[in-house]
């Protein structure tokens, strides 16, 4: 899967079409296995859980050598990593029952600007002027969309719960990513895929049962929903963009994710009927714009 011989020069940008076209569908049908009565933990568990099953046959097949020769370090770093995929899967389905599609997915793909403070807070990294103003851009566009949401909430429904879960999410990946890719930098890909999405699962599996969230007793709907959940942006999406890690640059993936809220929000108001208030499109745009020019100032 890996492999030693360069694929063709279009292929990766293939595998990155395909991997957006998976990962703009999660919240989709995450709101889908909501409406057939599935708890957003239950769906987290699933999502993973279904996932780290069907990868692992050819995990143990392709790489069972290196997963049985995993030294202490790996051990704990599957384990940080698991803990915060765990926590972003958790938080950002729940923002999906309180907020909008577009807004939810807008806010959780904002890893690059977190993890470009991060870099600077922890380490002393200081970010390009390009990247500074990117960053400046999107914390105004997400600052409007918390604004808009606030204003134009409907009754019962708690968008700014929603979207703080979002940005939660998000944190929790960037802390995912960062962990992840010192782990993925001595693995080959479905042996990290396995590590990470098995120990995720493990504990989202330990949070269900401390809060008392069935795993069972669901319609079949439900539980299809889920496996295309595990199958499309789980194993197709997110593996896709791992894949490409190896093929393109990290800033050109992380342009490319900034079309996941763009398919994400359209799918939602083909099915759902969410449009965009004023506001929330000004700011949703701002968010994009903002993370565009961080990914260029990150590449320069």
């Amino acid at each position: 899967m890996d492999g030693s011989k360069a694929p063709p020069r279009w292929l990766p940008f293939l595998v990155l079409g395909v991997g957006l076209l998976a990962i703009s569908c999660g919240a989709i049908l995450a709101r889908f296995a909501q409406a057939h009565g599935l708890p957003s933990l239950t769906i987290a568990t699933l999502r993973l859980g279904l996932a780290a099953l069907l990868i692992t046959p050819l995990a143990l097949w392709q790489s069972g050598h290196t997963l049985r020769a995993l030294t202490r370090q790996q051990g704990l770093l599957t384990v940080g990593a698991g803990f915060f995929l765990a926590l972003h899967f958790a938080t950002w389905i729940t923002s999906l029952e309180y907020t909008s599609v577009a807004s939810s997915t807008a806010l959780v793909t904002t890893n690059l600007l977190w993890i470009g403070i991060a870099s600077f807070v922890l380490f002393g990294d200081r970010p390009s002027r390009l990247m500074a103003v990117g960053i400046a851009i999107s914390i105004t566009g997400s600052g409007l969309i918390f604004w808009s949401d606030s204003r134009d909430s409907a009754p019962g429904s708690n968008p700014l719960l929603g979207n703080f879960l979002a940005v939660v999410g998000s944190w929790c990946f960037s802390a995912y990513l960062l962990i992840g890719r010192r782990l993925r930098a001595s693995l080959p890909l479905p042996a990290y895929v396995w590590l990470a999405y098995g120990s995720a699962a493990i504990f989202l599996l330990l949070a269900c049962q401390a809060s008392g969230t069935p795993l069972t007793g669901y319609s079949n709907a439900a539980y299809v929903v889920a496996l295309g959940l595990a199958i499309g942006p789980q194993l197709l999406g997110h593996s896709a963009y791992n894949w490409s890690l190896k093929h393109v640059s990290a800033t050109f993936i992380a342009v490319v994710t900034l079309g996941e809220p763009v398919g994400s929000a359209l799918l939602a108001w083909l099915f759902f009927g969410e449009a965009f208030a004023l506001l929330q499109g000004i700011g949703f745009v701002l968010l994009l714009v903002g993370i565009y020019l961080a990914a260029r100032g990150e590449g320069g």
